[in-house]
Formats: C-alpha cells, sequence, structure tokens
C-alpha cells in the first residue's frame, strides 16, 4: 500500500501497512495456549481461567458440539454476557469450522425470531435466565438444538454463595432431546475433535448491525477480515505489552466493538480479559479498583459515568492506560476529565460492524484533533463521495464516508441487493456523512438517514449535540427531528442535566444563542433521567422517535 497524507501523524510505532498472516482466529488461539498456559486468560468476579485450562475447556466444549450433531458450516447462535462460558463457546465453535452468530441477550422475541431464521441457525447456546424468551421461539426458526449456560459455574466459591443468596430461585427449564446443559456436556465423554482447518477467506461470523437505521442486516465477516482488524487494533495501540495487559471487557462481545477490542485482542496478544456481564458503574469502578486493569476500550456514556462517581480519586484508576472510544462522538469535556483522572490517554475512533469494526482512529500519542474521528488505521484507506454519482469530493466537502481495506466484510448474509448498494471495487459505502481536511483528519457529520430537513434546509444533529454537550451542566443529549404540522420536522433536544443543577428549557436556548444558526435552534427542549440505550451503551435515537411519531399519530387522530 502507498504512504498516504494522513501516515505523517501516525505514532512513529506504528507502520502504514502490516504483514497479514493466512490463519484463522482459532489459530491465534492454539497460539496463546500453547505459547502462555500458565497466563491468566479471563478474570470473572475473582475466579481465574489460565489459558492452559481454557484451552482445555474449548477443546472438550467443541467435542460436546460435535457429538450433539454440530457440522463444519452450521450457523450457532451465542446469546451470553461476558461470562466465561462466551470464550469457551466462542473458540469451540470456531475449532469446528461452524459460524458464529453473536447474538444481543437484551433481544425481544420478534428480534431472536428474526436474526434466528435470518441466519439459518440450527443451534443456539445461551444464558440460562433466557429460556422463557428463546423456548417460545424455537418452534418459529430453524433450531435443532439449545445449550443453556448458568454462571455459577465459573464463579469462586465466594462467588457462588453470593449467587445463589442473590438469585435464590431456581431456574426451571424443561427438558427435552434438544435441550442440553452446559454441565451436564461438559461430564461426558464425546469423542476428541480435531480443527477443521478452514481457509481464511471463509465464513467465520455474521455479525448483524444494531438495526439503528433500518432492518438489521448479517455482515459476512471472514477469518481474514477479523485476523488482519485485530492486528491492526493491536498495531494502533503503541505501547500495548504482549502478554502483561489486563482488559476491561465492560463491551460485550456479541457486538463487533467488544469482540475486536477486548475478546480478540486479548486472545491474539495473549492477555488477561476481566470480565464484566455488563456496564454498572458500581461494579466498574470496585473491579478497576481491584484487578487493576490497563486497556479500556468503551462509548463516551461509559467514561462520563466514571468520571461523574461519587468520590472516585485518581489512585483508584491510574491502572488505566489506553482507551478508545467509538460508537458515538467522545464530548471534549468527557475526554479531558477521563484523562485528568486516569492519567492514562483516551482517543476517540471509528468502525461499523461491517469494518469488523475498527477503520479510522484518532493516534494514541502523536497528532489528534479533537472533534475528529482520527485517521485511517494501516492498510485502510476512505474518500469522501457526492451522494448521486459517488464521484471524490474535494477536501473539506461534506458528502458520504467510503472505506476500503481488508478488515471490510464480504456480503450482506442473504441480502444480494442491500450489499450491492454498499459495496462496490471494494469500497463500503457507509451512510455516515462527513468531510476530510488536507492532513488526513475525518469528521463525521452525522448518518444520512439523521439528517434532519425542517423548511428545505438540512440540519445536523451531529452539531447540535456538541454544541449542548459543552454547557457545562449537561451530561448526555440526543438530538432527532420530530413529526411537524407546518414544516416537515423540527429540531428537538433530549438532555440529561447534572442532578440539582436547576437547568431550563429557557437556559438551553439562551446557551445556544450565538453558537448556532436560528434555523439550528431546538424548538422543543426535553429534559430526561437517562435515554435509551442499546447493550453497548449507544443512545437509540429510533426509540425516541418511535415514541414521538405515535404521540404525533395521536394527536392528529384527535
Amino acid at each position: 500500500m502507498e504512504q498516504q497524507v494522513w501516515n505523517q501523524h501516525y505514532d512513529k510505532e506504528v507502520p502504514y501497512t502490516l504483514d497479514y498472516p493466512d490463519i484463522t482466529l482459532y489459530e491465534f488461539f492454539e497460539k496463546a495456549v500453547k505459547e502462555s498456559p500458565s497466563q491468566t486468560a479471563t478474570l470473572f468476579f475473582g475466579a481465574k481461567i489460565t489459558y492452559g485450562k481454557l484451552g482445555r475447556l474449548v477443546d472438550r466444549f467443541a467435542a460436546a458440539l460435535a457429538g450433539i450433531g454440530v457440522r463444519k458450516g452450521d450457523r450457532v447462535a451465542l446469546i451470553l454476557p461476558n461470562i466465561p462460558a462466551y470464550p469457551i463457546a466462542h473458540f469451540a465453535v470456531i475449532k469446528l469450522g461452524a459460524i458464529l452468530v453473536p447474538t444481543n441477550p437484551l433481544y425481544v422475541e420478534r428480534e431472536l425470531e428474526y436474526q434466528l431464521n435470518n441466519s439459518g441457525a440450527e443451534t443456539v447456546i445461551a444464558f440460562d435466565k433466557l429460556h422463557e424468551r428463546i423456548s417460545s421461539v424455537v418452534s418459529s426458526t430453524s433450531i435443532k438444538r439449545v445449550i443453556y449456560v448458568g454462571v455459577q459455574e465459573f464463579l469462586s466459591f465466594v462467588g457462588r454463595l453470593a449467587y445463589k443468596l442473590k438469585n435464590f430461585s431456581k431456574v426451571n427449564i424443561d427438558t427435552s432431546s434438544e435441550v442440553h446443559f452446559y454441565s451436564q456436556l461438559m461430564k461426558k465423554n464425546f469423542p476428541a475433535v480435531k480443527y477443521h482447518r478452514t481457509n481464511e477467506d471463509e465464513n467465520a461470523i455474521f455479525l448483524y448491525t444494531g438495526g439503528t437505521t433500518g432492518i438489521s442486516k448479517g455482515a459476512v465477516l471472514t477469518h481474514r477480515n477479523l485476523v488482519a482488524n485485530v492486528l491492526q487494533t493491536r498495531a494502533w495501540l503503541v505501547g500495548f505489552r504482549d502478554r502483561s495487559e489486563k482488559i476491561l471487557a465492560a463491551l460485550p462481545f456479541f457486538h463487533s466493538y467488544g469482540m475486536t477490542t477486548s475478546l480478540h485482542l486479548a486472545i491474539q496478544a495473549q492477555s488477561t480479559l476481566v470480565l464484566l456481564p455488563r456496564f454498572d458503574v458500581v461494579e466498574v469502578v470496585k473491579t478497576i479498583k481491584k484487578h487493576r486493569p490497563t486497556i479500556f476500550c468503551g462509548v463516551p456514556s461509559m467514561y462520563g459515568a466514571i468520571n461523574l462517581f461519587p468520590g472516585l480519586e485518581p489512585k483508584d484508576v491510574n491502572s488505566i492506560r489506553l482507551c478508545v472510544s467509538g460508537g458515538a462522538a467522545l464530548p471534549s469535556k468527557v475526554q479531558k476529565r477521563f484523562e485528568a483522572l486516569t492519567g492514562g490517554r483516551l482517543v476517540e475512533g471509528y468502525g461499523l460492524s461491517e469494518t469488523s469494526p475498527v477503520a479510522i482512529v484518532n493516534p494514541v500519542f502523536g497528532t489528534r484533533k479533537n472533534g475528529t474521528i482520527g485517521v485511517p488505521i494501516p492498510d485502510t484507506l476512505v474518500r469522501i463521495v457526492d451522494n448521486v454519482n459517488r464521484n471524490v469530493l474535494p477536501l473539506n466537502e461534506v458528502g458520504e464516508l467510503a472505506i476500503k481495506g481488508p478488515q471490510v466484510m464480504k456480503k450482506y448474509w442473504n441480502m444480494t441487493k442491500e450489499t450491492l448498494e454498499v459495496l462496490e471495487d471494494g469500497w463500503l459505502y457507509t451512510g455516515d456523512l462527513a468531510f476530510q481536511d488536507k492532513e488526513g483528519f475525518v469528521t463525521i457529520v452525522d448518518r444520512k438517514k439523521d439528517i434532519i430537513i425542517s423548511a428545505g434546509m438540512n440540519i445536523y444533529p451531529r452539531e447540535i449535540e456538541e454544541v449542548l454537550m459543552s454547557h457545562t451542566s449537561v451530561i448526555e443529549v440526543a438530538v432527532v427531528g420530530v413529526p411537524s404540522r407546518v414544516r416537515e420536522e423540527v429540531v428537538k433536544a433530549y438532555i440529561v442535566a447534572e442532578p440539582q443543577s436547576g437547568l431550563t428549557k429557557t437556559d438551553i436556548i439562551d446557551f445556544c444563542v450565538g453558537k448556532l444558526a436560528k434555523y439550528k435552534m431546538p424548538k422543543r427542549i426535553q429534559f430526561c433521567s437517562e435515554l435509551p440505550k442499546s447493550g453497548v451503551g449507544k443512545i437509540l435515537k429510533r426509540v425516541l422517535l418511535e415514541e414521538e411519531k405515535k404521540t404525533f399519530s395521536d394527536l392528529r387522530g384527535k
């Protein structure tokens, strides 16, 4: 790959091109088990599993899966939080040459049914607490077998006792020949299975988009995509130390971001995963104090929550050295406060399920520009194109962001039309509006589908959100275009303010004067105690819009 203008801003340790071995994800895992058997692979509320033991558990579970009928090419849905069973199942499935379908445990029946049917999954490995939801959709899908996993067997003795006291009600699951239990399968003596070596260009994972802008689509990621992206990420994190880092895994593994920057990165670098089933700021702070993780990739709301944790001192969280923020714009005040608190580095980046996901990031120690998502990572190209003919636009002109690189997906599963709309000659057209400056830094303006059209004017919600977030009493904000009787849409801001701040709608309007053109000013403002979020902590604007549209429809009906 030829050198690009943005390479001059890389940290000096980061090459602009990398060598990518012709291997699969499983070979990363196999190498870690062989080279670091005594290294701690996972820490789960004090319970440790070494790489040696994790290798034995993966071998045993792979044999069990094969024993009950899972074969190469089969789709296997993982509906699990971040517990040790996740990496065990993840690499056991890959060992068999089967295809992973990570699935959000928070999905309701309709969403589960859609994803299981679209992927063609025949096997589900799920958290036992979800049995009612899963059993209700099995008959309407192609599922042949379900394996339930509990959490108790992965806890220490003290942890098991505490869990029993907290969860005294027993999980009752109706058993049948199609229902299995992880604990029972692992006690049986299934014949050992060898690694089913797959081609690096074969499908590894169907990673479903969040569905925030329409129907959820399954991005088909190959082993080559995923191996490349974890190596790109590893190269970008200057100062990363193999076998020495502890990665705080608060991002869910079913999401592309958590999968690559936590699970795959830890395995590739033979590092320790500090597992948390969900982001709870009290538990997160307690975990950081106790286990002293060094790497923490998250979303802005996570860093913001830690910043605001009562009584937190630098010594409590100063183990954190490297952080990447994604999923939403990183407010400058959140970044500065978190870096001051931890003494570490927090940089903003950008990615998509379709790019495995990491594609553009600010340098960790080199030049970084606040408000931008950074520059393309090694072997990644970007361009900004118009929305009509996809012609490349001049610098600093807003258009659609396109990305090309070894991490770009193969296609959408069973969606030819949708694939053709976004993939062309290796370029992925993201649907995000952005511009690139002369140094190669990219600034996201907004999603094409999020543009607010009011009185014929295009308004970008992200610009308004950045202004509102600069107010010292604003914690979180979401701006959407809501239906109006007199114009296409009007700007509405949903705001979470500091407790006891006394912030009013008039205060907000006064603050925006001189910072926003009159037509961009919020016409409606609603204060909230919290904003709806996805499992990864991303604000769900569609939930806000659905409620607005329902209210508007009801009013029109009257």
